[in-house]
Order: C-alpha cells, then structure tokens, then sequence
C-alpha cells in the first residue's frame, strides 16, 4: 500500500469513498444528501492544500483518501488540519494510519506549527484511537453536537499535535 497525490482519474473511486462515508452519517459532519457536485469542491483541495488517495500496489484499487492543508486563512493559517475516509472493505488494515501519518509529514515539512482536528465524533473510536497514537491530544469535547444516526448526540473532540 503506498499514498501518492490525487489525479483526476481517480476521482470515481474516490467519490464512491465519500459517498459511502457522508452516507452513512456517523462520522463526518457532511450532509449525507452531499451532491458530487459538492463533493468534490469541499474535497479536493487547492494550493497550498493537498489531497491523497492510499492505493493497494498490487491492484491499483484506491483503498482511502485524505484532503490536507492550512485550517483557517490568515492569522490561522500557520495551524494545518487533514480529514481522511476509508473504504468499508479497506477498513481495519492500516490505510486510515498510512493517510495520518502521511499528512503528519507533509504537514510538518511545510511552515505549519502543527495539525487541528475541529470536530472528531467521539463514537469513531478507531479514528480517536489512532490519532492519539500517533500524538494527538484531545484538547476539549463539545457535548451533543454531532447527531450520530444510531447513537444520537455525541461529541465532537478538537484535537491538537503540535509540531514543536
């Protein structure tokens, strides 16, 4: 498995990701009603943001993508941010860690003091498990806001790695 940058052509797969995802409803804050359309404006980022896709070597199939860049313009811009989805069958096997960890570097080698996450369900305890691996802290929970379709309102954490 190896993450490279995303080109066009993988956009099909990389739609049939999100969709499944925003779908779903139970970890990201996208309308689960998110046209294509729409997709791939929020997704795919511009400079000096970046957007990834994590690809099974032997088959070439896309297994996960990642979108990265600044978090917030001007007097915030020095602070990264990264989100990342996973295909349901891809799931379990690393690709989420492979994508983290590959944003980390990026993030860091570029002039960013370090990477936030604004809005984390707390009920996607295999993404809070693997962030926090991998350095990041939870730096405060906002109660009930994310409407979870089976567990109701849960939180939404804030995490932080600094890079310093």
């Amino acid at each position: 498995m190896r993450v490279r940058e995303f080109e066009d052509h993988d956009w099909p797969a990389v739609w049939s990701i999100i969709r499944e995802v925003v779908e779903a409803g139970d970890t990201f804050t996208y309308d689960p009603a998110m046209s294509e359309e729409t997709a791939r404006e929020v997704w795919i980022e511009r400079p000096p943001g970046r957007t990834t896709v994590a690809v099974d070597e032997s088959t070439g199939r896309v297994l996960g993508t990642a979108k990265m860049g600044p978090n917030r313009p001007g007097p915030g811009a020095h602070i990264s941010t990264a989100s990342f989805m996973v295909a349901s069958g891809a799931r379990g096997r690393g690709v989420g860690t492979l994508l983290c960890r590959d944003a980390l570097s990026w993030a860091s080698s570029q002039p960013y003091a370090g990477m936030q996450f604004n809005a984390v369900a707390e009920s996607n305890h295999a993404a809070v498990a693997v962030y926090q691996r991998l350095g990041f802290e939870i730096l405060g929970t906002v109660p009930g806001a994310f409407d979870h379709p089976a567990q109701g309102r849960v939180g939404l954490h804030l995490m932080y790695k600094s890079f310093g």
